[in-house]
């Protein structure tokens, strides 16, 4: 007992002194999506606000594939130092449900640091879609759903949730595209190689201000603030469709405490930071409150999701067979 008691005690110091310590280098945040994606594009704000509190520079790494699983395995494989961390988004509470085959869990294999930003997202269309609006589109679908495609930024993210999602409720079966990123499904709609694509505003606002792309209509319960003019897709009939992309950071399992006390003081900073709210604002997102910028906050909400998304995602695919 006393053996033990003396080993507790030495850990704990052994954690105090890599907190007073660290971070000693710079620190790896890996981004599982491609550059110029909507997660890409938080999670370099991100990092300049959390580098500025942690005194060291946060390098973002982009690890893209098929719902984020390659960077999200990185992480995991990574020493548990905090040196390396994840940024992901909504869809780490789908990956199971999309993904069975992954060999991790997202609710036990991972630290959690704390959640970040709410961002809303639109439907948009390429620019010569005939319809003009999206009574319109809903018919235009049904009468060619064999020849129009959705487009998403691969297996697992919210682009592809949000189109099962859509075809489960509009009674559909669009051919899906999916893409490694928003970055390159978006190039490819405003280059008319697909037809549709639903996605975070953080990729869609330029194009849509720009007019090089149709939009239909937001995933939001009220008008967005970017976009005041343009109605919900639940003001133009789709009842009670909502879906708001949430992003958290992650780290490597076994992460000592003090460590992630450091980086959570970090990310609180970070969400706190006037530069960080202003570039939040200007891309259409909100950061998250401070409560849920926390370890706890982040893995109640993951939790919650995915009791949320799992049995929705089995009835969608039902649908789609």
């Amino acid at each position: 007992m006393i053996r033990k008691m003396i080993a507790a005690g030495l850990i704990s110091v052994s954690g105090l002194a890599v907190a007073q310590t660290f971070p000693s280098r710079p620190i790896t945040l890996i981004v599982p999506f491609s550059a110029g994606g909507p997660t890409d594009v938080v999670a370099r704000q991100l990092a300049a606000a959390m580098g500025k509190n942690l005194g060291q520079a946060v390098i973002v790494d982009n690890r893209p594939s098929s719902g984020g699983i390659v960077g999200a395995e990185a992480v995991l494989r990574a020493a548990p130092d905090g040196y390396t961390l994840l940024i992901h988004n909504i869809g780490m509470s789908t990956l199971k449900s999309l993904s069975p085959e992954i060999k991790f869990d997202p609710r036990h294999d991972f630290s959690y640091i704390g959640e970040v930003v709410d961002v809303p997202m639109t439907l948009v269309g390429r620019k010569d879609l005939p319809p003009d609006s999206f009574a319109g589109l809903v018919d235009y679908l049904r009468a060619n759903q064999k020849q129009i495609n959705l487009s998403n930024a691969g297996i697992g993210t919210a682009s592809h949730l949000c189109g099962l999602l859509l075809m489960s409720r509009l009674n559909l079966a669009l051919t899906t595209i999916p893409y490694k990123g928003a970055a390159p499904a978006m190039t490819d709609l405003q280059g008319g190689q697909v037809d549709l694509l639903c996605d975070q505003i953080t990729t869609t606002l330029q194009p849509i201000l720009g007019n090089r792309v149709r939009v239909y209509g937001s995933t939001t319960a009220g008008r967005l603030q970017a976009l005041p003019d343009l109605p919900t897709l639940a003001e133009q009939g789709l009842d009670n469709f909502e879906v708001t992309v949430w992003h958290g950071v992650y780290a490597p399992k076994g992460v000592p405490g003090p460590v992630v006390e450091r980086l959570d003081r970090a990310l609180q900073a970070a969400i706190a930071d006037p530069a960080f709210v202003e570039s939040m604002r200007n891309l259409g997102a909100a950061p998250v409150s401070a409560e849920r910028a926390t370890p706890k906050g982040l893995q109640a909400k993951l939790n919650a999701q995915v009791s949320v998304w799992a049995p929705l995602i089995q009835q969608s695919q039902a649908l789609l067979r």
